[in-house]
This record gives structure tokens, C-alpha cells and sequence, in this order.
């Protein structure tokens, strides 16, 4: 179905659990990179992998904690081991539990306000600065972050999430910026509402929420995983080589810039 532009690139998908990080894992593995999915979920992550393995492609699992330095460090460490080196990272975690807590500015609890910005930014930094190393070693590679629409279209709610990857927007600039002479592109894809399985299977999504973000965008459907993903393989290979330090919104259009 797909080519081989990406045949064995050695990459690692951070929060590759379920969703839009499994649809990156079998995404890039398809088009034959050697793939490390890497998620505090380890089951999910190894259920992932085996279903690569068993399509003929080549993954595994390992756990990672984006809130534990020691846990980030161990993780890449382990993926560098078994792939040989590293020459790109998809880092897309983000604690979902932490989303459904963040109300407004009055009234969100600190906690879920410091639990989002530990894993959205913080995480973030600690993956970055485990993984930068060996792409540099390497002469160069490809850092993609999961950012979203909410950092620029503006909500009267979850302001945790919405400054986190407002402020992930600005790291990945920095990212791009600082090492872009040294062969090195980051890059953010930001999701609308996109449709996972995890989602549809959870009972919480109302005939009402999906009116009424299908109706905010001038298209058919819905998002779903396997759309972030091809952009995120896009980004990770050498057809997204000249491409650095940019905001790609994969949202049917419910957000325009």
C-alpha cells in the first residue's frame, strides 16, 4: 500500500500506546522503518508491536514515564541498543486523565495544571534531550511533536492543555532552530478532534459532540489516527527534509491559517 521511503530508518514513537502513536507505529513500519514503540501503557505498546511483527515488519516495545527523567533516559537507551542508532523520533504522549480535569482558569486544579505541563512540556524536553545525542551522532535526523489545534484557536476551557502545547510549539521552534545547521528537523503536527478506537469504544462521546464537531468543519468526517500518522511519516522521511521548525494543523480545515 505504501512505499519503502522510510526502509530502515530506525525510529522511535514516544506514546505509542493506542491511538494516533499505534497508527504512527504501523504507519512507519509500513513503509519499512525499524520502529521502537514506547509507552507507559507497555502492554498496549507490546500489543502494537507484535501486530507490526506479525505483518511482516519489524517493532518492539519498551515502558517509558515521561514524568522520570531515568525512566525517559532508559528507554531511548534501550531503543538505541536494539535499532543500532536513531534516526528520527515521533514524541506524542500526553496524559488524557489530566485533559478531562482542566476547566478553566478559576477553577483547575494546580495539580492538573503542573500534571500537564510535566508530561506536555517538561516530558517533552526530557525526550528531546535524550534522543538529540544519537541523531546527532548519526549526522542528523527528524524530531516530530504531537501539538494540537487548541494552542492556536483559543477555548473557553482546558487551559493546562491548550498553554502546554502552546509553549510545545515554541520549544519545537527552538529545537529546529538551534540544530537545524547540524542536520537536524522538528517539526509539530497538530490534530483537531480526531476519532481514535480508544474513543468511540469509551461510551463518553454523545451523538450531540460529534454534531457538533462535525459541523465545524468543512469536509465529510471526522479525523482519524491514520491521518496524523501519514503526516508524522511525511515529516520523518526525506520527502520532509527541507521542512523545519513548522506547525502542520491536520484538521479537516476546522482551523485555517
Amino acid at each position: 500500500m505504501y512505499g519503502n521511503r522510510l526502509q530502515d530508518k530506525a525510529i522511535i514513537v514516544i506514546g505509542s500506546g493506542s491511538g494516533i502513536g499505534a497508527a504512527t507505529v504501523r504507519r512507519l513500519a509500513a513503509e519499512g522503518a525499524r520502529v521502537c514503540a514506547a509507552d507507559i501503557n507497555e502492554a498496549g505498546a507490546k500489543a502494537v508491536a507484535d501486530e507490526v511483527v506479525a505483518m511482516g515488519g519489524e517493532a518492539f516495545a519498551v515502558y517509558i514515564d515521561l514524568a522520570d527523567e531515568e525512566s525517559v533516559n532508559a528507554a531511548v537507551a534501550a531503543a538505541v541498543e536494539r535499532l543500532g542508532g536513531l534516526d528520527g523520533a515521533h514524541i506524542n504522549a500526553a496524559d488524557l486523565r489530566a485533559i478531562m480535569q482542566d476547566s478553566d482558569a478559576l477553577d483547575v486544579d494546580l495539580a492538573v495544571f503542573d500534571r500537564t505541563l510535566a508530561i506536555n512540556l517538561r516530558g517533552h524536553l526530557l525526550c528531546t534531550r535524550a534522543v538529540l545525542p544519537h541523531l546527532l551522532a548519526g549526522g542528523g535526523g527528524a524530531i516530530v511533536y504531537t501539538s494540537s489545534g487548541s494552542a492556536d484557536s483559543g477555548e473557553p476551557v482546558r487551559p493546562s492543555y491548550g498553554t502546554s502545547k502552546s509553549g510545545l510549539n515554541a520549544f519545537m521552534r527552538h529545537v529546529a532552530s538551534r540544530w537545524g545547521r547540524e542536520g537536524i528537523t522538528a517539526n509539530c503536527v497538530a490534530p483537531g478532534f480526531t476519532l481514535t478506537p480508544e474513543m468511540q469504544q469509551s461510551g463518553q462521546l454523545s451523538q450531540q459532540l460529534l454534531d457538533g464537531m462535525m459541523s465545524r468543519i468543512p469536509g465529510r468526517r471526522l479525523g482519524r489516527p491514520e491521518d496524523i500518522a501519514g503526516v508524522a511519516a511525511m515529516l520523518l522521511s526525506e520527502d520532509g527534509r527541507w521542512i523545519n521548525g513548522q506547525v502542520y494543523n491536520v484538521n479537516g480545515g476546522a482551523l485555517m491559517r
